[in-house]
């Protein structure tokens, strides 16, 4: 998605390097897939190993001056979802961005990370509810291919922020395929007012010099 395939992980007197996504080194992005010496090996390792490579990815990379430090993870409430918030909890962390898609299983599974969240007191910026229905590129008409609210009514029933809804954008799609700028590319599309608006309400709750 961002063009680094390939990139290799320097060590500096600070720690890890991370890697640089543009010239201007305003975004830099660390990974596991960069340890690998093939892209295609699988990480079989077991918890205590992955738990003190997250806190290395926090503590041992020389990240620099920050605006946001975005932790992307999978869904679920398992040992390195503690890992990491215990490892970015003398951070002060600004909270979870949770993202789920319409359809009820999808729906469950997040009810549980909100859970999560409350547990560990982390704080929930809000929910996003991804792939909202479809846009038809020659009709623009929408159709709601796994339903459409689930999102919604979650954030409601848990009493956090809706953010909003991303619908469904072949041209979204294409773009993280071939590491393009989506928001550069294709203003006109109907996932650019959604993501800007989500965009811009994440900012308003998290300005930078607070992260």
């Amino acid at each position: 998605m961002l063009r680094v395939q390939g990139k290799a992980v320097h060590q500096c007197d600070s720690g890890w390097v991370p890697v640089f996504v543009d010239q201007e080194q305003s975004i830099s992005l660390m990974s596991v897939g960069f340890l690998l010496e093939k892209p295609d090996e699988a990480v079989v390792w077991r918890g205590p190993k992955k738990n003190a490579l997250i806190k290395q990815f926090v503590s041992d990379v020389a990240w620099g001056q920050l605006d946001y430090l975005v932790v992307d993870t999978p869904p679920g409430t398992s040992d390195e979802h503690m890992a990491v918030v215990d490892a970015l909890r003398p951070y002060s962390p600004l909270g979870a961005l949770v993202v789920t898609t319409p359809q009820a299983v999808s729906v469950g599974d997040v009810r549980r990370e909100l859970t999560f969240c409350k547990k560990v007191g982390l704080r929930v910026i809000g929910v996003v509810e991804n792939m909202s229905g479809f846009v038809c590129p020659h009709c623009e008409e929408c159709t709601n291919i796994f339903s459409r609210g689930g999102g919604e009514e979650l954030a409601r029933h848990a009493g956090v922020p809706f953010l909003g809804s991303v619908p469904l954008d072949p041209e979204l799609t294409r773009s993280l395929e071939e590491g393009r700028d989506f928001i550069q590319g294709f203003p006109e599309s109907p996932a650019f007012p959604a993501l800007s608006c989500i965009a811009q309400k994440i900012l308003n709750e998290a300005p930078v010099g607070l992260s």
